[in-house]
């Protein structure tokens, strides 16, 4: 099913979603140490935080930031490759946090900036499951 977004003057929403994008400012800002915190000082249920959370964006934010995590196989490009796909889709890379190899792969989590981007996420997340050096690809906040 292709993604639908539609841009809705706040006022008009319920209120489920105004708490999450106020739980997720807390958490971005780092008022809220985690998620629990997030949603009580939100007043909302942490079952609403997860329902909703992947799919409401401020527009007025449009620095959306999302993580990358990825098994890479332990060998030499791997994590250039990563970065090149990342790039080439036109994310701006913020942060890199890479593991030790253990068992011939190693986990990596790649925080991008997506307002640039010339895909969605998701599109991004099929396109990175394609190379051969990444065992396995998720993508979150």
């Amino acid at each position: 099913m292709e993604k639908r977004f539609l841009l809705v003057e706040a006022s008009v929403l319920p209120d489920v979603f105004l708490k999450v994008l106020k739980a997720k400012e807390l958490l971005a800002s780092g008022e809220a140490r985690n998620i629990s915190a997030a949603v009580r000082e939100a007043d909302l249920s942490r079952s609403a935080f997860y329902k909703y959370k992947d799919s409401i964006v401020d527009s007025e934010n449009s620095r959306e930031i999302v993580t990358v995590s990825a098994t890479l196989l332990d060998e030499t490009g791997a994590l250039q490759s990563l970065l090149a796909a990342l790039s080439a889709a036109g994310a701006s890379i913020v942060t890199i946090n890479q593991s030790k190899p253990e068992n011939g792969a190693a986990q990596v989590a790649v925080t991008i900036r997506t307002e640039t981007m010339q895909m969605s996420a998701d599109e991004l997340v099929e396109k990175l499951r394609r190379q051969r050096t990444i065992v396995d690809v998720r993508c979150g906040i």
